[in-house]
């Protein structure tokens, strides 16, 4: 095969593979070992926002996957978080304990701001706060960095709250109480959310399963239940789906509710932060069969994009605590639909987010996003 028909072939299939979004940029800086790619999905609520996440993809088509299921997810999870931004996602290719400096990030800072405010981004899974400093000294449409730069700070501290208020939800709709005291959670991943999802877990009386790689955070986690008087007990990777429970909790990959984990399950939910945890779809009927009540993470998870949205209107903190809160309710909205019309609760959520999709681009159909006024922010 000669190169130009291959690279015909690569066109063609990266077109077919990001047919539902806007826009695909790929970031390649050699002076810094940058190799990042940002994806548009949609800008019909607003501007694009979303984090970047740092990982050592093993090719450039699995980060291409990942980046573009990722920006849809961020698309819908704007919508459900009735906030004024659409999807985007960005990804960076790398070891994020190795590779990080300052200069790559200032670099795809850079990238971003060739945008021209088409994308906001912030910290994601192998990101700090202190990584988009630099970025920010490149771009003003950097989000989530700390307190003493103009930002929120930690993100992760809403989302973890979020993902609480989605197990009250599916507390009283699975066991007629928000009360967590003599329930079990298996949490997958204890990272910057689980951790802390854990802990208040462990505070309101709970048990715990834990699986996670890091073996200071498992410690640290059991030493925060000894405390308290609970239980946390550990569990290897393969364990986290066959494990008896209440409620599964995932908190690290997507992708990981699928055909072989959910027949392992013994659970009555799944709540997680985790983002994309079904594999395909269709998994949200195979949970529904088996009578789990799923809840769509991109509802669950979205307490840290209403901290970074709020940013760009000037961050204040109890507004943010209020629309954090209002997951709760759209959680139980989310079941009640879903029984209503017999469907999966991704499927009700979806319905949910296409319509005010649908409805805000028949409301911008006279305008442009340039000449909104509202998006002079950051300046």
């Amino acid at each position: 095969m000669n190169l130009m028909k291959q690279s015909e072939q690569n066109t063609e299939s990266i077109m077919d593979k990001m047919h539902e979004h806007e826009q695909l940029v790929f970031c390649n800086d050699p002076a810094t070992g940058l190799k990042a790619i940002i994806a548009i999905h949609s800008t019909t609520l607003g501007p694009a926002l979303g984090g970047c996440r740092m990982r050592p993809y093993r090719t450039m088509d699995e980060a291409l996957e990942d980046v573009l299921r990722l920006s849809k997810g961020m698309a819908y999870k704007c919508a459900a978080a009735d906030v004024d931004f659409g999807g985007g996602k960005a990804v960076i290719i790398g070891d994020p304990l190795t590779d990080k400096t300052p200069a790559m990030f200032r670099a795809f800072g850079q990238f971003v701001e060739s945008l021209n405010g088409r994308f906001y981004t912030g910290t994601d899974m192998g990101t700090s706060m202190d990584d988009f400093i630099h970025a920010s000294k490149e771009s003003n449409c950097i989000v989530g960095i700390p307190e003493s730069f103009g930002g929120g700070g930690d993100s992760s501290i809403p989302t973890a709250l979020g993902v609480i208020y989605g197990l009250k939800a599916t507390n009283k709709v699975v066991f007629g109480t928000e009360d967590f005291s003599g329930k079990t959670f298996t949490i997958q991943g204890l990272g910057k959310v689980g951790f802390k999802v854990a802990e208040q877990l462990l505070e309101a009386g709970a048990d715990l399963y834990v699986s996670d790689i890091n073996e200071e955070a498992v410690a640290a986690i059991q030493e925060r239940a000894k405390q308290l008087g609970s239980i946390a007990r550990v569990i290897s990777g393969n364990e986290v789906y066959s494990v008896v429970a209440d409620v599964f909790v995932p908190c690290a990959f997507g992708g990981i509710i699928n055909d072989e984990t959910i027949e392992q399950l013994k659970v009555k939910a799944v709540v997680g932060s985790a983002n994309n945890q079904l594999f395909l779809e269709k998994h949200g009927e195979s949970l529904k069969q088996k009578e789990i009540l799923y809840a769509p993470d991109y509802i669950v998870n979205a307490g840290g994009l209403i901290q970074v949205a709020d940013e760009l209107y000037g961050y204040n903190k109890e507004r943010v605590l209020s629309k954090t809160r209002s997951i709760y309710t759209s959680l139980l909205e989310v079941y009640r639909q879903a029984e209503l019309d017999d469907i999966t609760t991704i499927q009700a959520a979806n319905r949910l987010c296409e319509k005010r999709m649908e409805d805000r681009k028949r409301q911008n159909s006279f305008f442009t996003h340039a000449k909104r006024p509202k998006w002079d922010i950051r300046k």
